[in-house]
C-alpha cells in the first residue's frame, strides 16, 4: 500500500524530535530548541530526510495561527490595566526604541528604509514561549523582573497584529508615496474594524444557541468553524491567516466559553507550535552560515547586546534598581518565535533576501538557544553591575515620608521590616499596626509604593538586597525581618546580607515551595513557612472535619506532618503543649485545649463560680499557666489570662465549653 509522504514526514520528524528534545530536557535546554535541531539535522540542508517542505510549512502556519489564537484568547483589558505602566510604558518604549535603532543602522549599511523598518520588526520581538518557560520553572514570574519582561513580552505580543498591517505596505512595488500608504494602511484597518463588528455581534448570538444544546461536539466544531472562518475572511482582505486568528480568540475570550475552548485547544497548539519549530530549522543551511559565520556572529551581537542595552535602559526608566533591569534586559535579549512569522512574510514581499534570511535565521536560533544560559548568569551579573553602578534608589525615602534612616537615639528600635507588599506584607502590616509594634516595609513596585504611601503606609522603595537599603532601614536595631518577597534568589541573598549585617535578628522568610526550606535555613533564616505546604495542611485539616472528625486529633496529625515534613525546620508555628503521661490516661477520650485571652468572659472567675461541667458537661482535668501544671485544680481555682485549659468529653459538650470560654480565643491544639 502506498504510504503518503507527509505521513512519513512527519513519523520521521516525532522519531528524532522526541529523542533530541529529551536530551535537551537533560541539558536543561527548552524544548524549543530541540525542535529547531531536529529540523536542522532533518532537513534539506542537513539529512535530506523531509521531503514535502511545502506540506510541512502549511502545517507550521497552522501552528502560529493556533499560537495567535490561544494569545487572543488570553488576551484581558482587565490584565493589560492591572499593568498598564509595565504594559504600555515599558514594552512601547522598547518595541519604539528597537524598532528605530535596528532600522538607523541598517540605513547607515545602505538598506532601503522600508527594509529597515521590517528589519527593526524582527529584532523587537522577544520569544515569550522561552522566556515564560525560564521563569515559571526558576519561580521568578511574580518577581520584580518577572513582572517588568511579562508586561514588556505582553506589549510584544499586541505588537505582533500591527506590524503584520505594515508588512505588505513595506513591501508594496507600487506607489510609494504618504497617500498610497494611507490608502492601503486605512483600507486594512476598514476590513479589520468591518471583520471584527461582524464577528463580535454574530458571534456571541450563535454560542448562546450553541450552549442551549448542550452538546460538547457541536461547541466544539463552532469554535473550530469560527477559528478557520474568521482567519480566511481576513486573508480574503489581503490580511494575514493568523492575524484573522488573533481576532477570533480575542472574541472568544469574552465569552462564558473562553476557559473550555483554551483547554480543548492547547493540545492542538502544542502539537501544530512543535511542527512550526521544526520548521524553522528546516529552513536552515548550515553550509550558508558557516560561509557568512562572520556576518552571523556580527547579527548576533548586535541582537544580544542591542537588544539588552535597550532594555536595560528601558526599565531603568520605569525606576527599577539596576540588578532588576540588568536581569530583566538579559532575559528578553533574543528572537522571538513571531520574528519567523515575519520573517516569512518579509521573504514574501522581497523585504528579506535569501542570504539575509539565512543569516537571521542562523542568529536568531543561536539566541535562543543561548537564553537559558543568559538567564541563569542574569541574577550574577545583575548583582555585579549592582555593586559597580549606585542605584538613585538606594535611599530608601521620598519627599514627604517619614525617614527610617535615622540614628539610633531617634530612629526606629525593636521593629519589624517587611520585605513585599503583596496580600502577606499588607495583612502583617495590618496587624503590627493595630499592637502598636514598629514596623516598615521595602517594596521594588513603584506604583505600589506610592499608592500604600498615600493612604499612609510606613512603606519605602528599596531592594532589600543591598546592604545600603538595609542599613537605612535601620537593620542593625531592628528585632525581626520578614521576608513575603516573590523572589527565591533574591530571598536568600537578604537573609545572608541581614544575617550578616545583625546576628541577633530574627528573620522569617514566606516561601512557595517546601523544597526552598533547606537553602533558606543555610542562608540564615530562623523560620521558614511554605504556602505550598502549609496549604495542604489546611485542605487536609478541612476534609477531616467535614467527616467530624475531632480537633484533637486533627491537630495531632497536622503536628506530625509538620514535624516530618519540615525538615530542618526548628522553630514551629505554635509551641506544642507536653502533657507527658496525661494523654496517655486520657487515649481513649475526646480531649481539646483552650486558651483564655484577655476577653474571654471567665477570666477572673473561680472554678466554682463558671460550674463548667454543670453548664456544658464537660470536665476541666488541668490548668496550663507557664510552666505549671494544675491537675484537676479545685473549685476555689481563679481562672487567668493566658490560662490554657484541657477539656475531657463528648466532642459536643467540648464544644458547648469552647463556646462558653472563648469570647474571641483562640482554640490550641492538644500535642502529646
Amino acid at each position: 500500500m502506498h504510504t503518503p509522504l507527509l505521513f512519513n514526514d512527519l513519523l520521521i520528524i516525532l522519531l528524532v524530535s522526541v529523542p533530541v528534545a529529551f536530551a535537551c530536557l537533560r541539558l536543561k535546554l527548552p524544548v524549543l530548541v530541540g525542535f529547531m535541531l531536529t529540523g536542522i539535522v532533518i532537513g534539506p540542508y542537513g539529512l535530506g530526510l523531509i521531503k514535502e517542505l511545502e506540506a510541512i510549512e502549511i502545517l507550521a502556519e497552522i501552528g502560529v495561527m493556533l499560537l495567535l489564537f490561544t494569545i487572543g484568547l488570553e488576551f484581558s483589558l482587565k490584565r493589560l490595566a492591572e499593568m498598564k505602566k509595565l504594559v504600555l510604558v515599558g514594552g512601547g518604549l522598547q518595541v519604539l526604541l528597537t524598532v528605530a535603532a535596528t532600522a538607523g543602522v541598517a540605513v547607515f549599511f545602505g538598506r532601503e528604509l522600508n527594509q529597515a523598518v521590517f528589519f527593526g520588526f524582527l529584532v523587537a520581538l522577544s520569544s515569550t514561549a522561552i522566556v515564560l518557560k525560564s521563569f515559571v520553572e526558576r519561580k521568578e514570574v511574580d518577581s520584580p523582573h518577572g513582572r517588568a519582561g511579562v508586561g514588556i513580552l505582553l506589549f510584544q505580543d499586541i505588537s505582533i497584529v500591527l506590524m503584520m498591517l505594515f508588512i505588505p505596505i513595506l513591501g508594496s512595488q507600487g506607489e510609494s508615496g504618504f497617500g498610497a500608504i494611507a490608502r492601503t494602511l486605512g483600507g486594512s484597518l476598514l476590513a479589520l474594524i468591518l471583520i471584527v463588528a461582524a464577528a463580535g455581534f454574530l458571534i456571541p448570538i450563535l454560542l448562546k444557541q450553541i450552549g442551549k444544546l448542550r452538546n460538547q461536539e457541536i461547541l466544539l466544531l463552532t469554535i473550530v468553524l469560527l477559528f478557520l472562518g474568521i482567519s480566511f475572511a481576513t486573508s480574503q482582505f489581503g490580511l494575514s491567516l493568523a492575524l484573522g486568528a488573533f481576532i477570533a480568540g480575542m472574541i472568544l475570550s469574552e465569552s462564558d466559553f473562553s476557559h473550555q475552548v483554551t483547554a480543548e485547544f492547547l493540545p492542538f497548539r502544542d502539537v501544530f507550535n512543535s511542527i512550526f519549530f521544526v520548521s524553522i530549522g528546516l529552513l536552515l543551511s548550515v553550509g550558508t552560515m558557516i560561509e557568512n559565520i562572520s556576518t552571523v556572529a556580527l547579527w548576533v551581537l548586535f541582537l544580544v547586546v542591542g537588544k539588552f542595552l535597550i532594555i536595560w535602559t528601558v526599565v531603568q526608566l520605569l525606576g527599577f534598581p539596576q540588578r532588576v533591569s540588568v536581569i530583566a534586559a538579559l532575559s528578553l535579549a533574543q528572537i522571538g518565535e513571531f520574528s519567523f512569522v515575519l520573517a516569512k512574510a518579509g521573504k514574501g514581499v522581497n523585504l528579506l533576501p535569501e542570504t539575509d534570511y539565512q543569516s537571521f535565521l542562523a542568529a536568531s536560533i543561536i539566541s535562543m538557544i543561548a537564553t537559558p544560559f543568559m538567564i541563569s548568569a542574569a541574577p550574577h551579573l545583575g548583582y555585579l553591575m549592582q555593586r559597580i553602578f549606585k542605584d538613585k534608589t538606594d535611599l530608601p525615602t521620598n519627599e514627604g515620608e517619614e525617614e527610617i534612616h535615622l540614628t539610633s537615639s531617634g530612629g526606629l528600635q525593636h521593629h519589624v521590616i517587611i520585605v513585599g507588599y503583596g496580600l502577606n506584607g499588607r495583612n502583617l502590616a495590618r496587624v503590627l499596626r493595630s499592637v502598636a509594634i514598629p514596623y516598615t516595609i521595602l517594596d521594588l513596585n513603584a506604583e505600589t509604593v506610592r499608592q500604600a504611601k498615600a493612604n499612609g503606609e510606613k512603606i519605602n522603595f528599596g531592594d532589600s538586597t543591598r546592604r545600603e537599603v538595609l542599613h537605612h532601614a535601620h537593620i542593625e536595631e531592628a528585632y525581626a525581618m520578614v521576608l513575603a518577597m516573590s523572589d527565591p534568589q533574591s530571598a536568600r541573598r537578604c537573609v545572608s546580607q541581614a544575617r550578616k549585617m545583625n546576628p541577633t535578628l530574627h528573620i522569617i522568610v514566606r516561601t512557595r515551595y517546601t523544597s526552598e526550606i533547606t537553602e533558606l535555613l543555610e542562608a540564615g533564616a530562623n523560620e521558614v513557612i511554605p504556602e505550598e505546604f502549609e496549604t495542604s495542611i489546611e485542605i487536609f485539616a478541612r476534609v477531616l472535619q467535614r467527616y467530624g472528625i475531632d480537633r484533637n486529633t486533627i491537630e495531632n496529625q497536622i503536628g506530625k506532618i509538620r514535624r516530618q515534613g519540615y525538615e530542618m525546620l526548628r522553630s514551629p508555628s505554635v509551641a506544642p503543649i507536653n502533657l507527658g503521661k496525661l494523654n496517655a490516661a486520657l487515649n481513649s477520650a475526646t480531649t481539646e485545649t483552650v486558651k483564655l485571652e484577655a476577653d474571654s468572659p471567665v477570666v477572673g472567675k473561680t472554678l466554682a463560680e463558671l460550674d463548667l461541667r454543670g453548664k456544658t458537661g464537660a470536665t476541666l482535668i488541668a490548668v496550663l499557666r507557664g510552666e505549671e501544671t494544675k491537675i484537676n485544680p479545685d473549685a476555689k481555682y481563679i481562672l487567668s489570662e493566658n490560662d490554657i485549659l484541657v477539656l475531657l468529653g463528648t466532642t459536643e459538650k467540648i464544644e458547648n465549653a469552647v463556646r462558653l470560654l472563648q469570647a474571641e480565643t483562640a482554640v490550641e491544639g492538644f500535642n502529646p
